[in-house]
């Protein structure tokens, strides 16, 4: 049986990967490749929320209520990452090295710090409580390959 921090905690690895390209082509003023990897990385994002918004969150909540508190904090952070994206997506219109390089440094520190707090609290606390929903978080994961 998977973990959820395992499989969680992997697919965050998977999307720093892809930030990591993504800024080196906006670095390298690659504009056409930057936003094909912006897209791809904002795709991926998204999926790695709603497996938490859909899947993981709902069964953390109905299993403990300690959960709400760091949930909410997730859901909070959720927005302000896609807030970060969009605002990313816009720079990259423009071909803006500066301003794509500002969002990317702030979405960095935001996804770090998220992580942090989703790897090291979190994903443990959803393995204590309902470690049944890391088989289906690992399905959900396998399923979107």
């Amino acid at each position: 049986m998977k973990t959820i921090n395992d499989s969680m905690t992997q697919d965050h690895r998977r999307c720093d990967e892809l930030f990591i390209d993504m800024e080196q082509a906006i670095m390298q003023h690659r504009w056409s490749e930057a936003d094909r990897l912006c897209r791809e990385f904002i795709d991926s994002m998204e999926h790695h929320f709603k497996i938490e918004e859909e899947l993981l969150f709902p069964v953390l909540l109905k299993a403990t209520a300690e959960a709400r508190g760091p949930i909410n904090v997730m859901l909070a952070e959720h927005a302000q990452m896609r807030h970060l994206m969009s605002q990313l997506v816009s720079s990259l219109e423009n071909m803006s090295r500066t301003l794509s390089a500002g969002y990317v440094d702030t979405l960095l520190v935001t996804m770090q710090q998220h992580n942090m707090k989703e790897e090291g609290i979190l994903y443990p606390m959803a393995d204590k409580a309902v470690p049944a929903a890391g088989d289906a978080i690992a399905k959900a994961y396998s399923e979107s390959v």
